[in-house]
């Protein structure tokens, strides 16, 4: 046991050096996972923003342009544009520049003070399909806090009105809606930790994939094989730098997530640590796989990517898995991605301790532990 520690001492100290004195790898173990980090956190991010909107006011009375103030106020639209007639409706929507058109009519706020139902008309540009249904939520959020305003205010001028809709009353329905986790519906919050994920993958299986290449291209292949080292010795000295690159960057990206984006973190940081570990095992294990199977270093980067993209697709981050296949829907249970996507995002946002998420758990430890041993196998031919 103790020749066994010694030897892998030796490997594990020449690999970080090995690792630390390349500059390609200095640049791949810190500069993409931040860069990756910034360029996703800030992309994928659903929420709209100053949607382009124009303004289309027939009525011109200090009502409409309340709420009319209440859309730009929102911060969700931002008009870009005022129209005076219908003709000028049709050339701005074909030009695209705008998303939407606030149309209030003639007799808007005529209706309202004559306790009539008036009509407001949301105009929406339908060729983004995500884009136009989260201009119709916005409109409908709000419109009825406009209208929530203007009755509270209705009210307080008027006390007696307060017995009209007695509180308690059995007649009235009032929906009350909650949202937990995400409170404020920030998409960059289900993202950012799916981000996290995605990029240690990327970054711990090319870096792992080039380990053994790398001793074949500079000659110390052989020098090693007429060494009293064994296989499992060797496979140790080779992962366990890598095992600490990948913590070193989690540490690194989730602090960025957390300080930079504001991604809530409510859970054990200890335990995202350990599923980290089982998590980078099967990615560690794949990437010695493809050491073994490639020639030259080219031929290592370009097969990963041969895996990662498949692992992206069936691991539910761009798409549901509920949503695809029932067959191909069995072949995600041997991803390991789609389980540390549920882990991570449920110790950032829900603070989800173990008793929740031990079927995670141990789907990655068996995925992981499956897959080592094939490389063990793999590796110990080569060295054989």
């Amino acid at each position: 046991m103790k020749l066994l520690l010694l030897r892998v001492k030796v490997l594990l100290r020449k690999e970080l050096l090995q690792v630390l004195r390349d500059p390609r790898l200095r640049y791949l173990m810190f500069f993409p996972p931040i860069a990756q980090l910034l360029a996703f956190g800030y992309a994928a991010n659903l929420d709209l923003r100053n949607i382009p909107m124009a303004l289309y006011d027939e009525d011109n009375s200090p009502l409409s342009r309340d709420l009319a103030f209440a859309f730009s106020a929102s911060g969700y639209f931002k008009f870009s544009a005022t129209i005076d007639n219908h003709d000028d409706l049709t050339g701005i929507m074909d030009r695209g520049r705008i998303k939407a058109v606030l149309h209030f009519g003639p007799d808007f706020s005529k209706k309202v003070k004559g306790g009539d139902t008036a009509l407001l008309q949301i105009i929406v540009a339908g060729t983004n399909s995500n884009t136009a249904s989260l201009v119709q939520s916005y409109s409908v959020q709000i419109v009825e806090r406009f209208n929530r305003s203007r009755l509270k205010e209705l009210m307080d001028r008027n006390p007696p009105m307060k017995r009209i809709i007695p509180s308690g009353s059995g007649g009235i329905v009032r929906l009350e809606t909650r949202v937990w986790f995400n409170e404020e519906l920030v998409s960059r919050n289900f993202y950012v930790p799916g981000i996290i994920a995605l990029v240690i993958m990327v970054s711990v299986l090319n870096l792992t994939a080039m380990a053994i290449v790398r001793e074949k291209e500079v000659g110390t292949m052989e020098q090693m094989m007429v060494t009293p080292v064994r296989p499992i010795e060797f496979i140790l000295g080779k992962t366990i730098p890598f095992v600490l690159i990948g913590i070193l960057q989690v540490a690194l990206v989730t602090t960025v997530g957390v300080f930079w984006f504001g991604v809530p973190m409510r859970g054990s940081l200890l335990l995202l640590f350990i599923c980290l570990l089982l998590y980078l095992l099967s990615f560690l294990a794949l990437g010695l796989f493809i050491s073994t199977i490639s020639r030259n270093q080219q031929q290592a980067l370009v097969t990963t990517f041969f895996f990662i993209f498949p692992i992206i697709l069936l691991s539910g981050f761009i798409f549901p898995i509920a949503n695809m296949p029932v067959v191909i829907q069995y072949f995600t249970y041997l991803n390991p991605l789609r389980y540390f996507l549920v882990i991570i995002r449920d110790i950032f946002l829900k603070g989800t301790g173990l008793e929740t998420l031990w079927p995670q758990v141990l789907a990655l430890l068996g995925i992981g532990v499956a897959v080592m041993t094939l490389a063990i196998k793999r590796v110990s031919k080569t060295l054989d």
